[in-house]
């Protein structure tokens, strides 16, 4: 990449996310304005015990670019060649020109390129020199070039916006959704979980990919089953790029906080008792999916003074004719 930079604390923190979601180098390059090869190689380079942890991977790239071989070294460990050089440039010769003799004359001294006697000049050990340059420059100059905007998720309204009575739970109707992924080993099969804050009811929908057209098909499917929508807060993974398509009021937190969505990371980790961490959704059918789904709703919580969150929205009315009730077996 022409205007490469460095990779940002943020950028590794926003690679470590979408990378335990499940999302391929390609997809996550996209997102973070990488090329898909930078994307392997940070990974490979600054993963600690096959493990790729934001935080140490940025004190790992730190202390390589600390103490690499300071610019210039070439130049500096030769004494002849850095009194030819020292010697050339007195003369008003390019380092251009300075390497192309040494390439194509003086075979006598190590060869040293272009860039090589410019990493030297503007080191401490050539900054004496570079006033024989034609440009008089000092240091390597910044190339400006325009910066595209990148936005992962457009128009997003943020959870600060959120009414109190969704923040406090008074009034049912406000959902929070998110993606329970597979395996980083296996494929991008994966768990759209839908809850609503108040009565903790839970719509659970099984995804072939992490696309964003195949999370707002599931989303709205498990929307159908409510009679009242007031809102969604979902996170900032980029299978919910098209939250405008759904046409619902939808908020989201801020990045790398998704315990502002503290319902649904709830519910995660109840759903994490059938399916462990680690395991292949894939392996897990649509009927074994409902039975997590039926059991969630139909378990006493404590929080509703130990009702079901299934009587808790029948009492309220807020199941649509279109929800498939259960069998029965799991009721009550």
């Amino acid at each position: 990449m022409k205007n490469y930079t460095h990779y940002t604390l943020s950028d590794r923190l926003e690679l470590s996310i979408l990378l335990k979601k499940g999302y391929s180098n390609r997809q996550i390059g996209i997102a973070i304005g990488r090329s898909h090869t930078s994307i392997g190689r940070e990974i490979k380079e600054n993963s600690t015990n096959g493990e790729y942890d934001p935080y140490k991977a940025h004190h790992k790239a730190y202390r390589k670019r600390k103490y690499s071989k300071y610019q210039g070294m070439k130049i500096a460990d030769c004494t002849e060649l850095e009194l030819y050089v020292k010697r050339s440039l007195k003369l008003g010769l390019t380092p251009e020109q300075i390497a192309g003799r040494l390439k194509e004359v003086d075979h006598h001294l190590p060869y040293v390129s272009r860039e090589g006697i410019y990493k030297w000049l503007y080191s401490a050990y050539g900054q004496a020199y570079c006033q024989y340059l034609p440009s008089k420059q000092y240091r390597k100059k910044r190339r400006r070039g325009k910066k595209t905007k990148r936005e992962m998720i457009p128009n997003r309204i943020s959870i600060h916006e959120r009414p109190l009575a969704a923040n406090e739970r008074h009034e049912f109707g406000h959902f929070e959704a998110d993606t329970v992924v597979s395996g980083k080993k296996y494929g991008s099969v994966s768990l759209n979980v839908v809850v609503e804050r108040k009565s903790r009811f839970v719509k659970l929908k099984k995804l072939s990919n992490l696309k964003p057209e195949t999370t707002n098909r599931a989303l709205r499917k498990s929307m159908k089953s409510f009679t009242k929508i007031s809102s969604l807060t979902l996170d900032n993974g980029i299978e919910n790029k098209w939250h405008e398509r759904l046409h619902l009021l939808v908020f989201f937190c801020d990045a790398y906080a998704s315990w502002q969505k503290g319902a649904v990371e709830n519910v995660n980790l109840r759903i994490r008792r059938f399916i462990p961490k680690g395991a292949n959704i894939a392996d897990y059918s649509e009927k074994q999916i409902q039975k997590i789904e039926d059991w969630l709703n139909h378990t006493p919580r404590k929080c509703l003074n130990y009702k079901t969150p299934y009587e808790i929205m029948s009492q309220e009315n807020l199941l649509s004719p279109l929800y498939s009730h259960p069998s029965g077996a799991l009721q009550g």
